[in-house]
């Protein structure tokens, strides 16, 4: 089972959304908060990502080349810009051009172009996974010096399939950009020193919390309990207890009550699945008992959520 992708898939909410930006200096384009995970992707050129004035006072300005990839966890409103010192303006509606594969913003002067893809995955942050939670407020990679190759294979393919759109290319683009979330949290892991590596980042690489997790999400309808997830690690209840809670951040059995919710949330937004089969799918006997544990986690009845999340 693989973890990461089925957390990102919990939180995911809808497509990603995306735009090129063509800034010429000086341009300086300031982008406001998102519902989700933000993220650029620079073509060519430089710029700087820049933090709004007095929001995030502990961020300091980042430099980007060619090739960087920058995600933002929260959405966090920022400026791109030539420079850091640039001030950035709000994206008028002459400066975007409608096209195919993606539509484009040109903004600022006659001087050196820099080309960004931009855009926001549309993640619940109502309910983020740990995993999710735990990452830094803004992950910066750089894919020049064959570093991530996966990742430096990703950007060239975009970077090609914007410059020269072709046949297909409609289909290629966002398929590549929705898979680029997985490339960057799977960089960003990957970077991790295992001495150093702390929270969900140690635990998908721990001998003893990696298989229990694997067990939960490949079946949270299992009766699971901490000694029969404790064999599954290959240690004494006490001792997997301690561990699965100091990596992960909570007991075990909270976490896997947090992973049958979502997974039930998300069986109700995706599919017109009867309550008792969701019910049973999430290891609840009863569609009384899950209808209980579910108003308890989310603070509405199981229906009413699936009415809400169809009208949004």
């Amino acid at each position: 089972m693989d973890i990461l992708t089925e957390a990102l898939a919990s939180m995911r909410t809808g497509q990603p959304a995306s735009v090129r930006t063509n800034g010429r200096a000086p341009w300086g384009l300031r982008l406001p908060p998102v519902a989700g995970a933000g993220f650029h992707v620079v073509l060519y050129g430089t710029c700087w990502l820049v933090p709004l004035d007095g929001e995030a006072p502990h961020l300091k300005p980042i430099p980007l080349s060619p090739g960087d990839v920058v995600f933002l966890r929260d959405g966090r409103g920022h400026i791109l810009a030539d420079q850091p010192t640039t001030p950035g303006e709000e994206s008028r509606a002459e400066q975007f051009r409608a096209g195919s594969p993606i539509g484009s913003v040109t903004i600022g002067g006659e001087g050196p172009e820099t080309s960004l893809l931009c855009g926001n995955y549309h993640l619940d942050q109502g309910r983020p996974h740990p995993l999710v939670r735990q990452l830094p407020e803004v992950i910066h990679l750089a894919t020049r010096h064959g570093r991530h190759p996966e990742l430096t294979a990703a950007v060239q393919l975009l970077g090609s399939e914007l410059e020269n759109p072709r046949i297909g290319s409609d289909g290629i683009v966002p398929a590549l950009i929705d898979s680029l979330l997985l490339y960057i949290l799977r960089a960003w892991l990957d970077d991790q020193p295992p001495a150093a590596a702390r929270g969900w980042a140690a635990a998908l690489g721990d001998s003893a919390v990696a298989p229990a997790l694997e067990a939960i999400h490949a079946d949270p309808a299992a009766q699971w309990t901490v000694e029969s997830l404790a064999e599954q690690a290959g240690l004494s209840r006490a001792a997997f207890a301690r561990r699965f809670a100091a990596l992960v951040g909570e007991p075990p059995m909270a976490y896997l009550t947090r992973w049958r919710m979502t997974a039930a949330a998300r069986l109700l937004r995706e599919s017109d699945a009867p309550l008792t089969t969701v019910a049973a799918r999430t290891g609840y006997g009863s569609e009384f008992a899950f209808a209980k544990a579910f108003k308890r986690e989310f603070g509405v009845a199981p229906g009413g959520y699936r009415r809400q999340a169809k009208a949004a």
